[in-house]
């Protein structure tokens, strides 16, 4: 029990840092507090669920994307939304998250973008903590777009699909959502998880020449408490706006970055710790602007 309650601290400290990257939405400095280490709640809260989950390798070239697809029960076609995981790669928080999403009556797809990048070929699931990080750092640019393109259009010809598909990402997964809405012109819109738009150049500044390739509208839900990637909005909100480009940020005051996680997490039971007040309160605060997020993005996917 008392191992269970560590990680969740563990978790929920790392909310506020895990993600952090250069705002290009593409590279990260691992920290040593990061870690991919297994989320019980929410590995039993996928093991509880009665909807189709199943395991699938979408072709990009030579490279096989190892996926999790989850199935809505509903009676009709369905959008797809793929998801795009955090630095954490292919947790179990990722896969709960997954079938949330399909909960809700979507198709869902979840691609190990770590898939063939690990020890004899493996993905998130053959690497530790550490390499983690280094190995999501690392990734080439237009590897992680053509393996989304492989699964966009993979999930969009299943015959459970209506063929409409949108993508959402959370944390390092948000800025290569934000980044990818500037590569795919078919995706029906973005939804951007306390994550940094595009930028270029050594002075990291926003790159307009990618956002104004932007078809899809891009939603944003960010933290209040997370300065870094907070102070990327008014210059993202102006440079959309000058290229006509539809872009509306919402951000839930009081939760931290991480918070759509954070916000699943058990509540803190440990009494005894010196910060368990703390810890409460944080959680709370999270635990509401991951609420108010889902009712949020659940209205804006039944519009599209």
């Amino acid at each position: 029990m008392k191992k269970a309650i560590s990680l969740m601290t563990l978790l929920l400290v790392c909310s506020a840092t895990a993600c952090a990257q250069h705002t290009n939405g593409n590279h990260h400095t691992a920290t040593p507090a990061e870690t991919a280490e297994t989320q019980e709640w929410a590995r039993q809260r996928l093991a509880k669920s009665s909807r189709h989950q199943e395991w699938v390798k979408v072709k990009n070239g030579a490279r096989e994307v190892n996926s999790f697809v989850v199935y809505p029960e509903v009676k009709n076609k369905a959008t797809a939304v793929v998801v795009i995981h955090e630095i954490f790669g292919m947790s179990d928080w990722v896969q709960s998250l997954t079938d949330q999403v399909a909960e809700a009556g979507y198709i869902a797809i979840a691609p190990d973008l770590l898939s063939g990048m690990g020890p004899n070929g493996g993905g998130t699931s053959s690497l530790d903590r550490n390499a983690i990080g280094q190995k999501i750092r690392d990734l080439p640019p237009d590897q992680i777009t053509a393996d989304l393109n492989a699964v966009a259009d993979y999930v969009s010809k299943l015959p459970a699909s209506n063929g409409k598909v949108v993508v959402a990402g959370y944390c390092w997964g948000g800025g290569q959502t934000f980044r990818y809405a500037t590569n795919n012109p078919n995706i029906k819109a973005a939804f951007v998880f306390y994550g940094p738009p595009p930028t270029a150049g050594a002075d990291n500044a926003i790159d307009k020449e990618a956002l104004a390739r932007i078809k899809a509208p891009v939603y944003g839900f960010y933290a209040g408490n997370d300065a870094r990637i907070n102070a990327t909005l008014p210059a993202t909100s102006q440079a959309m706006t000058e290229l006509k480009k539809t872009f509306e940020p919402v951000t839930y005051e009081g939760a931290g970055h991480g918070f759509m996680r954070a916000g699943d997490a058990p509540e803190p039971t440990d009494t005894s710790a010196a910060d368990y007040q703390k810890q409460l309160d944080q959680w709370k605060a999270n635990k509401k602007a991951r609420d108010d997020a889902w009712v949020r993005w659940k209205k804006l996917l039944t519009a599209v």
